[in-house]
C-alpha cells in the first residue's frame, strides 16, 4: 500500500535523523564535560530540552495554529511516567555511576547494548514482529557500532562500574518500550514532558551534592545542545515508532555512534582508521536490510478506538460528526471497524498484532 510505504520511509528518515542528532551531540558535550561534573551536565542538557520544547509548545499556542497532533490523555500517564522513571532519572544516574569507575573504551563499547536490549524486550515481551531480515540488519548495525568503540583496553575484569552502564542500558530499553504506546500522541509534549522531569529530578540530585551553575556561556551551550541533541533527537525518536515499531527504531538510531565518531574525526583532524570504514560498511548494509524489507500477509484489525495525526488512507474510512475543512492531515478522536486484509506493512500503531 503506497501510504504504508511513505509512512515506512519517512519513519526511516526520522530515526536516522534522531540518530543524527543525538550522535552530533555526544562529542560536543565531551567539550563540555571539563567546565561542570558530569550529573549536572546530564540535568542541564535534559533541563535544556525540556525547556526548548516547553517554548516550542507555547509559541504553537500563542499563534493559534490548529491541532494537527493528538493531546496526551489520561490512559497514557502511566506508561510516560515510566518511561520517565526508567529513561530519564534511572538510567541517566546508573551512567554516571559507570562512567565514574569504568574506562572510557568500556563505557562505549556497552553503551551498545541499549539497542540489543530494546529489540530483545519488542519482541519477546511486547511481541513485535520480526523476521531474519529484520534480524540480520540488526546484527550488523551492532556489530558496525561495537566495532566503532572498540578501542586497545579489553581483557580487564568487568568491574562494579560496567555492570551499572548495563543496567543504564537496560533502563534505556525500558523506556523505549514504554513510549511506544503513547507515540500516537503529541512527540513535543511527550519530549518535552520526559526531558522536563528528567532535568528536575537530575539537577535537584546535582544541587543537592552541592554542585553549582556553570557561568553564562556554558550554560547557554548545554542548554542549546540539550534542546537540539536531546529534545528534537527524542521528537523525531517519537515519531519514527509510530511508523516502525520499537526494535526497528532503536536499529536505526544505534547509528549515532557512528555519525559522532566522524565529527570528532572532524574537530580533531585525525585520518579516520580502517575500522572506520568497516563500521560504517556494516551499518549501512544493516540499514540496507531494512530499508528494504517487504513484510505482507493477511491480517486482522480488531476494533480500536484512539486519537493521532492521520490522513483518509485504508485505515482510515471514517465520517466526522463535527465540521471539517477537509485538510490532510488532521487529528481527532476516531473509530476503527474490525478488518481483514493484506498488503505490505510494519509493527506501526495500526498493526502491532500476533503472528504464528
Amino acid at each position: 500500500m503506497t501510504t504504508a510505504k511513505h509512512d515506512h520511509t519517512r519513519g526511516i528518515l526520522q530515526a536516522l535523523a534522531a540518530a543524527a542528532l543525538f550522535g552530533l551531540s555526544t562529542p560536543l558535550a565531551k567539550l563540555l564535560v571539563g567546565t561542570m561534573p558530569p550529573l549536572l551536565l546530564a540535568g542541564l542538557l535534559y533541563a535544556g530540552s525540556g525547556l526548548g520544547l516547553s517554548l516550542w509548545m507555547l509559541l504553537r499556542r500563542m499563534r493559534r495554529q490548529p491541532a494537527t497532533e493528538a493531546p496526551l490523555v489520561r490512559r497514557d500517564a502511566p506508561w510516560l511516567a515510566g518511561a520517565v522513571l526508567f529513561g530519564g532519572v534511572l538510567g541517566p544516574i546508573l551512567l554516571m555511576l559507570g562512567l565514574a569507575q569504568t574506562p572510557a573504551s568500556t563505557a562505549s563499547l556497552l553503551l551498545n547494548l541499549e539497542s540489543v536490549l530494546t529489540a530483545v524486550l519488542a519482541w519477546v515481551v511486547f511481541r513485535e514482529n520480526v523476521d531474519r531480515r529484520v534480524l540480520l540488519g540488526m546484527l550488523a548495525i551492532v556489530a558496525g557500532s561495537v566495532l566503532l568503540s572498540w578501542q586497545r583496553q579489553a581483557g580487564s575484569d568487568v568491574p562494579w562500574g560496567a555492570l551499572a552502564i548495563a543496567g543504564a542500558c537496560l533502563c534505556w530499553a525500558i523506556d523505549n518500550n514504554l513510549t511506544r504506546p503513547v507515540a500516537g500522541g503529541d512527540p513535543v509534549q511527550i519530549a518535552a514532558i520526559k526531558g522536563g522531569a528528567a532535568g528536575a529530578i537530575t539537577l535537584t540530585l546535582a544541587l543537592v551534592m552541592g554542585y553549582r551553575f556553570p557561568p553564562a556561556l556554558p550554560l547557554l551551550a548545554t542548554g542549546l545542545l540539550g534542546f537540539v541533541g536531546y529534545g528534537l533527537s527524542l521528537v523525531l525518536f517519537v515519531l519514527a515508532l509510530r511508523s516502525l515499531g520499537t526494535a526497528r527504531t532503536g536499529a536505526y538510531f544505534s547509528t549515532a555512534p557512528f555519525v559522532g565518531a566522524g565529527l570528532s574525526l572532524l574537530l580533531i583532524a585525525e585520518h579516520p582508521h580502517l575500522t572506520f570504514w568497516l563500521a560504517g560498511a556494516l551499518m549501512a548494509l544493516g540499514v540496507w536490510l531494512h530499508v528494504s524489507e517487504r513484510h505482507a500477509h493477511e491480517h486482522a484489525h480488531e476494533a480500536l478506538a484512539h486519537n493521532h495525526r492521520h490522513y483518509h488512507d485504508e485505515h482510515h474510512q471514517h465520517a466526522h460528526d463535527f465540521p471539517w475543512d477537509g485538510k490532510e492531515p488532521h487529528t481527532h478522536p476516531h473509530v476503527h471497524e474490525p478488518l481483514v486484509h493484506s498488503h505490505p506493512h510494519y509493527p506501526d500503531i495500526h498493526h502491532r498484532h500476533r503472528h504464528s
